[in-house]
């Protein structure tokens, strides 16, 4: 468990002490659908999302957002960016316009009601896979960059790195015993992103905030892609999930579909491009933020886990976060990152 036993989020009772089955039940009837009462939680730690089987046998997805992480503003872009997306055909799971709005109350909860969709998660070493995804991913990234977002955040190391391990200091997460080894390491990785000492080639520098931003999924990895087998209609990929959806850099949608040593990342990028770059141009400058979003992930995932500790389902999922030797693997794994940043990027 985190190191301090008094912070903010382990005092605060936790968001969804009242979110019980009834009601959602009610909720969902709120709205005109009416359970059958067969509820299956899915799996999702920021909120709470449910399979919930209507009175006619169809089904549907219930997804309760987290009390007091998002405005309703930055709810709201999130839903049009999805109905805009849907509109132009690229395969994402929508939420449904029920009463004449997408966003929903009830209970002190805000809501959102999606159609149930299948599928299992898509086998990335296969080329053809990662080159069908990347031909999606362009048409996700068309849609992104008609307009930005206003209300919700930018990808920045400011966000993702600085605060974060300015509220893990803060709020002493981190054990004694491994704080200045963790937070040296923090450092150096921070001033390596701040600075932009990771070169493009040899000589070019290619800073985060050089790229160009645009709206994205935001948190593309294999868990939020469902793939259906490819003779049924509509199948293939789509996306899940834009509960993440940001200002940021095209890679920062592909870098996370990347998995094992370099040459096999190497293999799957080219696969990823190939398929994008029929559809959309892709600035191959950003291949040099790929090791500095993957540090930033690492920072900014040590932080939401601790600020979550107050929620039991994530004591229950992630006990071995907070330990001494939690924390060292976290400073090694920083070390490693420093050197992959000071290396010249993957290329395709």
């Amino acid at each position: 468990m985190p190191h301090r036993t008094d912070t903010p989020a382990d005092t605060a009772p936790h968001p969804y002490a009242a979110l019980t089955p009834d009601t959602v039940l009610d909720a969902l009837a709120s709205v005109g659908l009416y359970g059958d009462g067969r509820l299956l939680a899915l799996s999702s730690y920021e909120n709470r999302v449910y399979q919930v089987v209507l009175e006619d046998g169809s089904k549907v997805v219930a997804k309760f957002y987290r009390p007091g992480r998002w405005s309703a503003a930055q709810i709201a872009e999130e839903q049009d960016f999805a109905q805009q997306l849907a509109a132009a055909e690229v395969p994402v799971v929508a939420p449904l316009v029920l009463a004449g709005r997408s966003l929903h109350q009830h209970a002190g909860f805000a809501f959102a009601v999606s159609p149930w969709r299948g599928g299992r998660a898509p086998e990335l070493d296969d080329p053809e896979v990662l080159e069908w995804v990347g031909r999606f991913l362009a048409r996700l990234h068309e849609v992104g960059s008609r307009q930005p977002f206003a209300a919700r955040p930018q990808l920045s190391w400011q966000r993702w790195g600085q605060e974060a391990r300015d509220w893990l200091l803060a709020h002493d997460c981190v054990p004694p015993e491994v704080r200045s080894a963790w937070q040296q390491a923090c450092d150096e990785a921070i001033k390596i992103i701040a600075t932009s000492a990771y070169h493009m080639g040899v000589s070019t520098e290619f800073h985060l905030q050089d790229a160009t931003a645009l709206r994205l999924h935001g948190d593309c990895h294999g868990g939020n892609i469902l793939w259906t087998p490819v003779q049924e209609p509509g199948g293939g990929p789509h996306f899940v999930d834009l509960d993440d959806a940001c200002q940021g850099p095209a890679v920062q949608d592909l870098w996370m579909l990347l998995s094992g040593e370099r040459a096999q990342q190497t293999r799957q990028l080219a696969a990823l491009l190939d398929g994008y770059e029929q559809l959309r141009p892709f600035d191959r400058r950003e291949l040099a933020l790929i090791e500095p979003l993957r540090t930033l992930r690492l920072i900014h995932y040590s932080a939401w886990l601790a600020r979550r500790w107050g929620d039991p389902t994530f004591p229950q999922h992630f006990p071995w976060f907070g330990s001494a030797d939690y924390w060292r693997e976290q400073t090694r794994l920083l070390h490693g990152q420093c050197d992959a940043m000071r290396h010249p990027p993957l290329s395709a």
